[in-house]
């Protein structure tokens, strides 16, 4: 390099300049040629430096002219802003030449490979660009700098890495999550966002393919540690009438027995050492079907252990009539939820014998009642059954007094009912004061966790009741809750890319417009694949 030449065969005049023997400058005895070296790309007047040295030796002031536009040139290039980013189509251009010289070149969808070519600066006011509007700060939770994480295809946070094993008991419920709740514990945010997935993967696997059996029914969980070992199904005692089906209704919204979830252990040792005990989870999804629905309209209360005892006092424990149905009653080709749960969990009690074990029921709307159900059955039939959590997204009320009295003296179940204010569903049944002829009332039963759609930094204030019970919207204000009249976490990291597709006009224009800029259709259908990347893929069949 000619600059570098001058450096070294002219070191006296250097020095009467900086008054220092330059460091780069090491006289040696004998001269010897420069290496041939490319140019430097950091100094733009390179070129002009290689025209004026053709010759094999510089003068002593050309030699400081030469190192002085280089400092120069440093201190220019290291101390300036990034810049400005360029037009999307140059940026992606460059960004696929460079990967076809590296040879690495990989398509948008993969994980990871959606937003990995956005520049930051994007984000970030620099010289020339715009100047960042009122709105643009509603548009995260602190800065823009987290709409690229919160738009990458990684929607679930992978379980807490940190060992739990010390206190699973209290994240278990044991004390019923005192201190634990507001501000939220992390490990305990963890821990729900990830059943909480367990039962979005539920409502993947019956919208995908609603008419599937038993045997074939394809369930992706979003973590390795679980894998599925049965299929629930639950059948309604109600039929629908022939005058209200129409031709082109498609067969499962009519159907009275439908699948509705899945029994899922961890069989990762790793897992179980860090969580401290065998996990068994039993997942519930919400209502999806027309006879669902008509049995969740079925809200007069009846006892738990039959319809004999109907006219009881208020001591006798009684739960809704629709809810029960759910439940109890047996289909033509597949047993009844209760009986499908019980096999289930006694079958895996032996099979893990001896192993320290817990159960945790997790269900939304619908399924957060029958997890109810599920959780009291297990305390009262099962006598050597490990601890029982029930996680309740969304749900409504489910018994009387006597109902709430009874899960609460078993000393077995613990209830953790996760509440978006202003969601309806958490109020029915029993709005009215109180039921007529019983003079009985609903109660609810457990801890409450209590969040606000208003308190997101991507939802609009004015979300509609839809968005307020969305299991995705539960999940994304799980994620940013810390507690009552703090920020949104500034650090929350859970992608809103699903968000965007289901609740779209709920949330604010601002998200959806950037939303668009960064190449995410908010009008797209949904894509688990890429909005929710799922670790592995099983199928949930009846275990032998």
């Amino acid at each position: 390099m000619p600059i570098a030449a001058a450096a070294v065969t002219s070191p006296p005049a250097a020095a009467q300049v900086h008054g220092v023997v330059p460091r780069h400058a090491s006289p040696t005895p004998q001269q010897r040629a420069a290496p041939r070296r490319e140019q430097s790309p950091l100094n733009p007047s390179s070129q002009s430096i290689r025209s004026a040295s053709s010759g094999t030796e510089l003068a002593g002031s050309a030699a400081t002219e030469a190192s002085r536009a280089h400092i120069a040139n440093l201190d220019r290039v290291l101390g300036k802003p990034p810049q400005v980013p360029r037009p999307a189509s140059h940026a992606a251009a460059s960004k696929q030449e460079r990967q076809q010289q590296d040879g690495e070149l990989e398509p948008l969808n993969v994980r990871h490979g959606l937003l990995n070519a956005l520049n930051l600066s994007f984000f970030v006011p620099m010289p020339g660009m715009r100047a960042r509007t009122a709105a643009d700060e509603h548009m995260s939770p602190r800065s823009l700098m987290h709409m690229q994480q919160l738009l990458s295809a990684d929607s679930p946070r992978a379980s807490p890495r940190s060992t739990i094993a010390p206190r699973w008991r209290s994240l278990h419920g044991e004390d019923g999550w005192a201190g634990l709740l507001d501000p939220l514990d992390s490990d305990l945010r963890r821990e729900l966002l990830r059943y909480g997935d367990f039962v979005q993967a539920a409502y993947q696997a019956f919208h995908s393919l609603p008419t599937a059996s038993a045997r074939h029914r394809g369930l992706m969980l979003p973590d390795r540690s679980y894998r599925p070992t049965r299929s629930l199904f639950a059948t309604s005692a109600l039929s629908m009438p022939p005058w209200a089906k129409r031709p082109n209704t498609p067969e499962w919204l009519t159907q009275q027995s439908n699948w509705i979830g899945y029994v899922a252990v961890c069989e990762s040792e790793r897992e179980v050492a860090r969580m401290g005990r065998r996990d068994i989870a039993i997942v519930l999804r919400g209502t999806a079907t027309c006879l669902e629905w008509a049995e969740n309209l079925r809200a007069s209360l009846v006892p738990l252990d039959g319809e004999s005892g109907e006219g009881g006092g208020q001591e006798e424990p009684k739960v809704a009539r629709g809810f029960r149905s759910l439940y109890k009653t047996a289909g033509e080709k597949v047993k009844s939820l209760s009986e499908e749960v019980m096999g289930e969990v006694r079958r895996l009690m032996e099979k893990y014998k001896g192993e320290e074990l817990s159960i945790t029921v997790v269900g939304h709307s619908l399924g957060g009642a029958l997890a109810l159900l599920v959780a009291d059955e297990i305390a009262t039939t099962v006598p050597d059954a490990p601890p029982v959590a029930v996680v309740s997204f969304g749900g409504p009320k489910v018994g009387n007094a006597a109902f709430v009295d009874k899960l609460q003296k078993s000393g077995r179940v613990n209830v953790l009912r996760i509440v978006n204010a202003g969601d309806m569903v958490t109020k029915v049944p029993g709005v009215a004061p109180r039921l007529p002829l019983t003079k009985e009332q609903y109660q609810h039963v457990g801890a409450e966790l209590r969040i606000d759609s208003k308190n997101s930094p991507c939802l609009r204030p004015d979300a509609g009741p839809a968005c307020r019970h969305d299991l995705e919207a539960y999940l994304h204000l799980i994620d940013g809750f810390t507690g009552t009249g703090r920020p949104f976490r500034h650090d929350a990291r859970r992608s809103v890319i699903r968000l965007l597709q289901m609740q779209r006009g709920n949330v604010k224009k601002e998200y959806v417009n950037r939303a668009r800029e960064l190449g995410v259709d908010p009008s797209a259908p949904v894509d688990v694949g890429r909005s929710m990347a799922y670790g592995n893929c099983a199928v949930a069949s009846p275990s032998s």
